[in-house]
């Protein structure tokens, strides 16, 4: 087993034997997703860093890890500073970074997993794709790829079927006059032909590839064909091919003369350079299944709406229960965790959960994506602060809910109130908003900051994300952020609310909810459609971190009628005990 500065050193001396003078170790894999199985963590293998974003950069005489906000105390708990320089990724960009420290050379890359687009960011060095990946020749121990059942997703739960979902998807294809699409977004082929799968701990799909005809014909590609029982072949239909992996650069050189199109930021940049070898025509394009997937059918909004029922039956039996435990400072963020997914566990449907929870007491609060482990596991003390994000893979609905906890048995500060007050004012000024249709995320992510940079204060991170539908909970294209593409919000789409406010080295708060986006009902004179959100999410807030006098009248009121849907709709599924400490929680304030 080698140790990390020996991984590094191993990884020079292949990176000097290819004729390269630098390389690129991305966190994604060949699908370029943010969750990656086992056999992916090549940036974790090689750095230590175990975030869901980030890319490291190796030169002969230094490196580098770029991660985002969310990771700017992470990284630096989880790398050794002697080995790899920390940067962030939008301050100071790896293009930035090759421009001023590697201009001149010429830098390796695997082909499969980086997307064109990325790619043609990177001037001032000479590219090289590698194959096979450096890395994996000295990763030994290097964990096989995954192999588990593709299972069908039953129509009552998907609401549509394959068949119309592929004819819909290849009518754009005519209608654009393209003979293909390919598919590298394992999500959309599972939406697309409703299938899912064990693939990946916490998204349930396989992970494939996929060429949609404009004839509304399938090629699937995938690790180990033989894992497709029959059920599910007999659901894909005789117009579904399912092919092992290796044949796809044979299919691709079938495209000779035909027109592809694929997304350039999506996609690894193997299948352009493959395509256009075969003589195939490339079109850069949006992948035909991603704007259908993310506005979700009636099925599926219902399916939501259950799932988020059940699963807060779950989070209300652990607040009680963290209520009743923490002031004893029994508790830590490896036995509070354990503790709401055994409540999960209870549930009827629940499959997994839609990420590792977040379970992070006082400074650890403030590492925002903070996953805690036997090394840094702490002790949950009297008097703090404690942030819990965590959620449920169900087969009709995807969960995430973030609650930001105090311990007692004592009151809370008055300036950490004041804070989480904050954060709770940007949270229903969000979840409260009608907006025109057109309007994009961008275009609200400052809607939720308004009450902290009216405070001077700010977080480092999107204030929400899509959500899918039995499938990853981080869905595009549409999100609250203002570094995201400008699509407008459609009805149907599901994304998260979650502004915060960390405070380094002392605390982490967070509120989230998931909101369903909705036609409004019209108002008199109206000039155009006006949309509108549902809360999905069913949990009270914390009632000993809230300033109900820094509230406005409108937001108190908000607050009162939530919490009362809150004791109304969940109450009555609670034992005792339970029922009797979310009345308490969700009384008027």
């Amino acid at each position: 087993m080698l140790t990390r500065p020996e991984r590094l050193a191993a990884l020079r001396r292949a990176l000097a034997g290819a004729g390269v003078d630098g390389f690129l170790i991305p966190r994604s894999d060949e699908h370029l997703g943010e969750y990656v199985p086992p056999s992916g963590e090549r940036l974790a293998w090689l750095t230590g860093f175990t975030g869901s974003a980030g890319l490291a950069i190796v030169l002969a005489d230094r490196a580098a890890v770029f991660t985002d906000g969310r990771y700017t105390t992470q990284v630096v708990a989880e790398t050794d500073g002697a080995l790899w320089e920390r940067r962030h990724l939008t301050e100071e960009p790896p293009e930035a970074w090759l421009l001023a420290h590697a201009g001149g050379l010429t830098i390796g890359y695997d082909p499969w997993l980086h997307s064109e687009a990325f790619l043609k960011r990177l001037s001032g060095v000479t590219l090289k794709p590698l194959s096979p990946n450096p890395l994996d020749a000295i990763w030994a121990d290097r964990p096989a790829p995954p192999a588990a059942a593709v299972l069908p997703h039953g129509l009552d739960l998907a609401g549509e079927s394959a068949e119309a979902k592929r004819e819909a998807a290849a009518a754009q294809l005519r209608q654009a006059g393209e003979d293909a699409a390919l598919l590298a977004d394992s999500h959309s082929v599972a939406w697309l032909l409703n299938l899912r799968g064990a693939d990946l701990a916490h998204t349930p799909m396989p992970l494939a590839f996929a060429l949609l005809g404009a004839d509304a014909s399938v090629r699937m590609f995938l690790h180990a064909p033989e894992r497709v029982p029959e059920a599910t072949r007999a659901h894909l239909g005789n117009r579904v091919s399912i092919e092992p992996r290796g044949n796809l650069p044979r299919a691709l050189a079938e495209r000779s003369g035909k027109t592809v199109r694929l997304d350039a930021d999506a996609t690894p940049a193997w299948f352009a350079a493959t395509l256009r070898e075969a003589g195939a025509r490339v079109v850069a394009g949006e992948d035909p299944t991603r704007l259908p997937r993310a506005a979700k059918n009636a099925t599926e909004q219902q399916g939501a709406r259950n799932a988020h029922r059940r699963d807060a039956v779950a989070v209300a039996n652990f607040l009680a229960w963290f209520a009743e435990q923490a002031p004893r400072g029994g508790l830590t963020e490896i036995s509070a965790a354990a503790h709401l997914l055994d409540e999960r566990r209870r549930v009827a449907g629940f499959v997994a959960e839609s990420f590792p929870a977040i379970s992070g007491a006082g400074e650890n609060g403030a590492i925002v994506h903070y996953r805690v482990t036997e090394a840094t596991n702490r002790r949950i003390n009297p008097d703090e602060c404690y942030l819990i994000d965590s959620g449920g893979q169900y087969p009709d609905g995807t969960t995430d809910i973030t609650r930001t906890l105090w311990t007692g048995p004592g009151p809370a500060p008055a300036s950490l109130r004041a804070r989480y007050t904050a954060v709770l004012r940007g949270h229903i000024a969000l979840g409260t908003l009608r907006f025109p249709a057109g309007v994009a995320g961008p275009h609200l992510d400052a809607i939720a900051r308004r009450p902290l940079w009216d405070a001077g204060l700010d977080y480092d991170h999107g204030t929400g994300h899509g959500v899918g539908s039995f499938l990853s909970v981080h869905e595009g294209p549409v999100s609250f952020s203002r570094a995201a593409k400008v699509v407008p919000i459609q009805p149907g789409m599901i994304l998260s609310n979650e502004p915060g406010y960390y405070l380094p080295g002392a605390y982490g708060i967070r509120i989230e909810n998931l909101l369903l986006a909705r036609e409004a009902a019209p108002q008199p004179d109206q000039a155009k459609p006006f949309l509108e959100f549902e809360t999905l999410t069913l949990a009270p807030y914390c009632r000993a971190l809230l300033d109900a006098r820094l509230l406005t009248p409108a937001e108190r009121d908000w607050v009162n009628a939530y919490q009362a849907r809150v004791l109304a709709e969940i109450g009555p599924l609670l034992e005792a005990p339970v029922r009797a400490w979310m009345e308490a929680e969700c009384a008027p304030v």
